[in-house]
């Protein structure tokens, strides 16, 4: 049996932390604002992923109102949604994403990301699309106050 999930996030991007996507740190003069490190892309993935489950939403189980989520590194999110999803005999097949952002330019940084998130998924790296795009300067993202993410992903029984 296979089974398809969408996942989407959204995190401000504000002075003082650092910018976390898919699981590397990239150098950048503003990073994502959150209750974890904000990992946007590991965020859409995981929400996607518990979506075809059918085991609810990353806020569900992981709630920004606990003291154990507390700047959680979001590979660790990732790692137990895998978990998760392995309790109802899925694995994950494929997953295909898309980050929003006008800075910084994230194509260099794509294979990292690519092979982080096939490490933490269990996954070989063909196996994790990641794509970049802007907003063409519309919306909060044209005005750089923030970073999204969407994801789609294919699991597997």
């Amino acid at each position: 049996m296979i089974r398809v999930g969408f996942g989407y996030d959204v995190h401000q991007l504000v002075e003082g932390r650092a910018l976390w996507l898919g699981g590397i740190k990239i150098a950048h003069d503003r990073g994502l604002l959150g209750h974890s490190d904000a990992d946007v892309l590991i965020h859409a993935v995981a929400d996607a992923l518990l979506g075809a489950a059918n085991m609810r939403d990353i806020g569900y189980h992981f709630p920004d109102t606990s003291d154990d989520t507390l700047d959680m590194d979001s590979k660790v999110i990732l790692r137990e949604v895998v978990g998760l999803i392995a309790t109802k005999g899925y694995r994950v097949g494929n997953i295909d994403a898309t980050v929003c952002a006008e800075k910084p330019k994230l194509n260099p940084h794509i294979p990292a990301m690519q092979q982080c998130m096939a490490d933490v998924l269990g996954i070989d790296a063909d196996c994790v699309s990641i794509k970049a795009t802007t907003t063409e300067k519309l919306g909060f993202t044209g005005r750089m106050e923030g970073i999204s993410a969407y994801a789609t992903v294919l699991i597997e029984k």
